[in-house]
């Protein structure tokens, strides 16, 4: 990302510098990006799309989204967690998602170690990790804005102390921008507001 502050986009709306463009970006950062989300299969959806992105654009994960919840049962959590090798050798093949053996074997065991869990317990171990909105300023410009905060190294360390894989530092802090742990939009950027009035986080 540029080091700028929010720029308009073919609309005249200020956005991210991220979220101008293509329209998939655009899309997302309008109406997902930083907004609250709970509820284990949907954190788990997210949480699985952010380890897939490692090393990637995440406008090739957008662009397989429909791919990968075709293919992981829409991220139920009790149904991949019966996954068999079969399923796994099955979404090596499919040229919908990301081919990745380690990554697809890390959603597979996670699936396993969150299927263990009371329901609600996977929402309410991420979202305890919420930093308080309370003095952490609206970021200005994309550098303003951490890959890792000590609640992010938090909920990977909890998170890998129950069992799971593929979430490092940098993965938690995506996901709780991702899902509104956070608000990490620029603060001239038209969404931020209506961000924060749908509960998400006030501040970086």
């Amino acid at each position: 990302m540029n080091e700028t502050q929010a720029v308009a986009g073919p609309d005249g709306l200020l956005r991210c510098p991220w979220g101008v463009s293509p329209e998939d970006y655009r899309e997302y950062h309008d109406t997902e990006w930083g907004r609250p989300v709970r509820g284990d299969d949907e954190l788990f959806e997210r949480l699985c799309l952010e380890a897939f992105q490692s090393g990637l654009s995440w406008l090739t994960i957008l662009r397989r989204r429909e791919g990968f919840r075709r293919a992981f049962a829409g991220f139920s959590i009790a149904t991949i967690a019966t996954f068999t090798e079969e399923d796994a050798t099955r979404l090596l093949a499919d040229p919908g998602i990301i081919r990745n053996r380690l990554k697809i074997e890390a959603t597979l065991a996670n699936a396993r170690v969150a299927a263990e869990w009371e329901p609600g317990e996977l929402t309410e171990l991420i979202w305890s990790h919420a930093p308080e909105a309370a003095g952490r300023p609206a970021p200005r410009k994309p550098g303003d804005i951490p890959a890792t905060t000590d609640e992010s190294t938090a909920l990977s360390k909890a998170l890998k102390r129950r069992g799971f894989r593929f979430v490092g530092p940098t993965t938690a802090y995506a996901l709780m921008q991702a899902c509104g742990l956070v608000n990490d939009h620029l603060a001239d950027c038209h969404v931020r507001d209506a961000v924060a009035k749908e509960g998400g986080a006030q501040g970086s």
